[in-house]
């Protein structure tokens, strides 16, 4: 999974400095609900301490997985001012380590190590503001959606939310029944509007593919609050999100008014990786700063600064190993670094000397980095 940018959260920076490093929790399954025939919703209980986070954040699940320890972000699709507990929802992914060993193995009370809620997919609310919110989720890309649909309707009486919704059939939308409850509840702040790739003889609503037509009709049952209120917001599989950028770009939406979450599984191509000339194939030393101590670990080309510091032993906080949730964030106080992937920052984090070290390369003998 990986995370694109809503609105920085000043809170995830107090967090930090609270604190050295992430924080782990052992959390206790409360319930697992089956939401269609390939995904689940798993509820955890809130520990004594609660646990904050914001809607649109992750949580990371560590699960040993065939005597090997694994982890994957799951977005969150409860709300903190909503829910009493926590709850990501998990899709089967074929071939998927975590994904499928969640579904056929948890169960009820059993405690699950999670890394604390991170992730940039967020925004602020306000009694005051009044905007509106035009989603596009794909899948289980409706996950972070849902928590912020339901703050924004309920922290934000005068805001609208638009959803577009496209799934493979009828029986694979996640949360319809929810969406569905939620829309009657706030009867005209909420909008939702499925498409499906496979519809039913009976479905009077959108099939096939979201092509421009389609948009444009789509559109014409949309409230248009115009530019200044209006922000696009996507998540779902990365075909879709392009065809979705594509089109909004076709009518000039500016790209600032556009913010996207990427789901991803695994990591980043090893080929891929390789084919991209690192400079001077030479192994370089890079000093890693975490939690209040300092180690020295030396980088082979076309390896990782994370791989490299894993297979030493050092437990750095890591999550999509895909260079887009920001789980393995550091600073690099001196030194050169190239990054295989740099969607997961800013401008002005890259700016400020901000590095991934999951998908991390030393260029330089002289880089220090600064993780917490």
């Amino acid at each position: 999974m990986a995370f694109g940018l809503f609105k920085k959260s000043d809170k995830k920076e107090e967090k930090k400095e609270a604190h050295s490093g992430p924080r782990y929790y052992d959390l206790t399954v409360k319930a697992i609900v089956a939401e269609t025939k390939d995904a689940i919703r798993i509820v955890f209980e809130q520990p004594a301490q609660k646990i904050e986070y914001k809607s649109g954040q992750f949580l990371t699940l560590i699960v040993p997985v065939q005597g090997k320890e694994v982890r994957r972000a799951y977005s969150l699709c409860s709300a903190p001012l909503v829910d009493a507990d926590l709850a990501v929802s998990v899709k089967r992914v074929e071939n998927g380590l975590m994904s499928n060993w969640l579904p056929d193995h948890l169960s009820v009370g059993d405690q699950v190590k999670v890394m604390e809620p991170m992730g940039q997919f967020t925004t602020e609310y306000g009694k005051e503001k009044k905007r509106h919110l035009l989603m596009f989720a794909g899948g289980s890309g409706i996950t972070p959606m849902l928590s912020i649909i339901k703050s924004l309707l309920t922290q934000e009486p005068d805001s609208i939310v638009s959803l577009v919704y496209c799934n493979r059939n009828i029986d694979s939308i996640i949360f319809k029944d929810e969406l569905s409850a939620w829309e009657t509840r706030y009867e005209g702040r909420l909008h939702v509007i499925h498409i499906l790739d496979e519809a039913p003889m009976n479905w009077q609503g959108y099939s096939g593919l979201l092509n421009h037509d389609m948009l444009s009709r789509l559109l014409e049952r949309i409230p248009d609050w115009g530019l200044d209120k209006t922000t696009y917001l996507m998540c779902g599989p990365e075909g879709m999100m392009k065809n979705v950028e594509t089109l909004l770009a076709a009518r000039s939406i500016p790209a600032n008014k556009i913010f996207k979450e990427s789901f991803v599984q695994g990591t980043i191509d090893k080929d891929k990786k390789d084919e991209q000339p690192l400079g001077e194939s030479k192994a370089r030393e890079v000093t890693i700063r975490y939690d209040g101590q300092e180690f020295k670990v030396m980088v082979e080309p076309h390896r990782t600064i994370l791989e490299t510091a894993l297979d030493q032993g050092i437990d750095l906080p890591y999550s999509c190993q895909s260079g887009l949730c920001t789980a393995c964030r550091g600073k690099a106080l001196s030194g050169q670094v190239k990054l295989d992937e740099e969607e997961g920052l800013s401008q002005s984090e890259r700016a400020e000397g901000y590095v991934l070290t999951c998908v991390g390369h030393p260029l330089t003998d002289d880089v220090v980095i600064e993780i917490g």
